[in-house]
């Protein structure tokens, strides 16, 4: 709608706009799109979104779909913003929330970046999407594909949670179970793909599933009613999400609807398999392949993300920092947010409460300080991660 063009991340090269593009021709780096915010300053105001439709598509003038009927929808985003205050006071924080993204179509945050990627395939005239998958989202592009009557490939390791394949198949996607990490499913999209006629929709490797992504921000934006939280606490995989947080946070400033004030921001990652972590605590910019990795957290199962330079610098812009858990402390922590607060939360997402502990102890997150953490998704997707329970 409002869109100028697309721009390197890394480089700065600008591309047209109402083309396809996957990553940077000079450089092989992410495409980010930008806007003309005074334009869509005029139609989109704080005041405007109160009559708004509930899902992410309320931000409509900052969202790259030019006409509306090509929006496939499923009723994303919108999701609630739950204080959690048994937790809260267990840890001694009285001010703490957690952004429940398994309330999403799909059961996932997934959903949020492939309306806005299955939205667009449509738009510029795609008819057979692909994709490497660690599970949510594969589910996420079966059943945009599905509703957008396009053709999704999907490309799993072979021990994806089986909740996730079995919805693949079931909303009419073409699965393949590779041996191998989701790098190795993203080398076989990339060797196939010009062939096979598809568009690749991998993680940051088109430039829309991170704005979808983004509205993560604009959310958390007006349900604090305009003031960001202190500290945001990110399970990160490919880090879409985070990216596309700290994307919202410069157009909201360009809006004129929040200042200059930053969350920092917080990247959790599993010990086995954490190379933003590693990175992070080495001061480089970019992460290097993490070897051998292993989590039972199938979504932070990412050991190398093309978008690694932007999830480290808005970490270091924002003096926020970057966390490894053990998988026994995050399958643990599932049942402790379960129990607390009511929420059967995905692997992913518990990972955040023992990272926020080790803050806590470190003395980087204080007691008066407002913390969002992120379930990315559902808990029942995972039950092969649990014990087997009484017969």
């Amino acid at each position: 709608m409002n869109v100028t063009h697309l721009e390197c991340a890394l480089c700065g090269t600008a591309y047209e706009a109402r083309r396809l593009h996957n990553l940077c021709t000079e450089c092989g780096r992410p495409l980010l799109v930008r806007y003309d915010l005074d334009t869509a300053a005029r139609t989109l105001t704080r005041e405007s979104l109160k009559g708004r439709r509930a899902d992410l598509w309320r931000y409509a003038e900052v969202l790259p779909v030019e006409r509306e009927e090509n929006i496939v929808s499923l009723g994303e985003g919108w999701t609630p913003l739950l204080r959690a205050e048994r937790l809260g006071a267990r840890l001694g924080l009285p001010n703490l929330y957690v952004k429940d993204e398994s309330q999403n179509p799909t059961q996932s945050f997934k959903a949020r970046g492939m309306t806005a990627a299955v939205s667009m395939a449509k738009e510029l005239g795609v008819k057979k999407l692909a994709v490497p998958s660690a599970g949510n989202a594969a589910g996420a592009l079966a059943a945009y594909a599905a509703r957008a009557g396009l053709e999704a490939h999907i490309f799993m390791p072979k021990d994806t949670p089986r909740a996730n394949v079995v919805e693949c198949e079931q909303t009419g996607a073409h699965v393949t179970l590779m041996e191998g990490l989701i790098t190795d499913c993203g080398a076989e999209v990339g060797r196939r793909k010009e062939a096979e006629g598809w568009f690749d929709v991998s993680t940051l490797k088109e430039p829309y599933r991170v704005e979808g992504k983004k509205t993560l921000g604009y959310e958390l934006a007006e349900q604090f009613e305009w003031e960001l939280p202190d500290v945001c606490v990110y399970p990160t995989g490919g880090g879409t999400g985070l990216v596309g947080m700290w994307k919202a946070f410069a157009e909201m400033e360009a809006l004129g609807w929040i200042g200059s004030k930053r969350p920092r921001m917080v990247s959790v990652q599993s010990e086995g398999c954490a190379p933003i972590v590693r990175a992070f605590e080495e001061g480089k910019r970019f992460a290097d392949e993490f070897e051998n990795a292993a989590t039972v957290a199938s979504g932070l199962r990412v050991p190398k993300a093309v978008g690694d330079f932007l999830i480290l610098d808005a970490l270091r812009a924002s003096n926020g920092a970057a966390v490894a858990v053990s998988d026994e402390e995050l399958l643990a922590a599932v049942g402790e947010i379960g129990a607390a607060e009511g929420l059967f939360v995905a692997p992913e997402g518990a990972a955040c409460l023992p990272a926020l502990r080790k803050l806590i102890e470190r003395g980087e997150v204080k007691r008066d300080e407002r913390v969002v953490l992120f379930n990315t998704g559902a808990g029942v997707k995972y039950l092969e991660s649990f014990g087997g329970g009484s017969g």
